[in-house]
């Protein structure tokens, strides 16, 4: 039988990854005029995975294959500009613009799933 923290698990999980993606990107965006300042970023998806337990196969035997991803967890990634600038920064205003703003929104939608669930949870405990 799973136990609410199960249910919810996966919502605050995201919370906390999101909050995190706002803080990088703020960052980014506080830096844009700081020379040699490289635009930082990572990769949700594989965050998630990782916090969630979602992933390849495991390895347990010395004959099977460990399948390698492209990204490790924990990583933080580098943005590649589409216009380098001449002072070596990569950060692209716009770019870092709506990067937060849309991870902004999805913040806001895991926040309102969240307290769809947590009322669910409790019109099941009253017998609504």
């Amino acid at each position: 039988m799973k136990t609410i923290e199960n249910h919810l698990s996966v919502y605050s999980n995201a919370l906390n990854l999101r909050g995190k993606r706002n803080k990088i990107l703020a960052s980014n965006i506080a830096n844009a005029a700081t020379p040699h300042f490289k635009a930082r970023d990572i990769d949700f998806e594989t965050e998630i995975k990782k916090r969630e337990k979602i992933g390849d196969i495991s390895v347990n035997h010395e004959k099977h294959f460990a399948l390698l991803s492209k990204v490790r967890p924990n990583d933080m990634l580098f943005r590649e500009p589409l216009n380098p600038s001449l002072d070596g920064n990569t950060v692209e205003l716009a770019v870092e613009q709506m990067e937060f703003s849309e991870n902004v929104v999805r913040y806001q939608t895991t926040l309102q799933f969240l307290s769809n669930k947590i009322n669910g949870l409790m019109s099941a405990i009253r017998g609504e």
